[in-house]
């Protein structure tokens, strides 16, 4: 997957932010998991994947929350989901060493 950055968390809590905070996690490692094979293919074939994009976190949560503006961080429900993403990374990460 490439690095992340925080546009690819923006664009992951804002794909998260609407669904109940149980299942948030599961679907942050979903997309992590999109972005990581699409990476894989952008290498192997040379061009994007054609559903979950370069192999960014931000082109497969865009697929899931199309291209919505960022809530302000005023908004206690998105800085839950940011955290969450945040969290399912570092641990995405220690899980994949």
């Amino acid at each position: 997957m490439r690095a992340i950055t925080h546009g690819d968390v923006s664009a992951a809590a804002r794909a998260v932010w609407s669904l109940p905070t149980v299942v948030q996690p599961a679907a942050v490692r979903a997309m992590l998991e999109k972005a990581h094979a699409a990476d894989r293919f952008r290498k192997n074939c040379g061009r994007a994947h054609p559903l979950w994009g370069n192999g960014s976190l931000m082109a497969a949560a865009l697929t899931e929350c199309g291209r919505a503006g960022e809530p302000r961080l005023s908004d206690s429900g998105y800085l839950e989901a940011m955290c969450t993403v945040i969290e399912t990374i570092l641990d995405w990460r220690q899980r994949a060493r």
